[in-house]
């Protein structure tokens, strides 16, 4: 590592209003004022660090792309990104000894000879309970799996 003063680690002797100054030369505007200075801090340094890895990678700036356009166009933003599963695609999720099978299809999910939206409206079918759809199929990692699923 190159000797010199590291610009992250200086960053702590820093007041607020310094560190307010840095936000702006950075980000070219000035700093919210309800800022906390540690949460500033972070910004500035995260920042710091971000221009002197040339930037964000090429997959960030598409989905903040993405995600712009989003909101462009329906004034909000989606809380979770969907997933593209090919229609065709078949989940099969085995609960309290019977095998559920849920076809993906251009339109949603079907589900015995019936198409529904989501699949956590599915998994609430079977289970009787709220659950998250993607995680009741695996699609998305839980803390701990009791049950047994995949995608096939």
């Amino acid at each position: 590592m190159a000797g010199g003063p590291n610009p992250i680690t200086e960053l702590d002797a820093l007041s607020r209003a310094e560190l307010g100054d840095r936000f702006e030369a950075l980000y070219g505007r000035p700093a919210p004022k309800g800022m906390s200075r540690p949460f500033l801090l972070r910004i500035v340094a995260y920042r710091i660090q971000e221009d002197a890895a040339g930037g964000p990678n090429r997959g960030l700036r598409q989905r903040l792309a993405r995600l712009a356009k989003e909101l462009h166009a329906t004034g909000t933003i989606s809380s979770t990104p969907t997933p593209h599963i090919k229609p065709g695609t078949r989940f099969l999720r085995e609960w309290r000894g019977e095998t559920h099978t849920v076809t993906v299809t251009e339109g949603g999910f079907q589900y015995r000879e019936k198409t529904y939206r989501s699949l956590s409206v599915i998994a609430r079918e079977i289970t009787g309970t709220r659950w998250s759809g993607p995680a009741f199929f695996g699609l998305k990692a839980r803390k701990q799996q009791t049950e047994t699923s995949h995608a096939g």
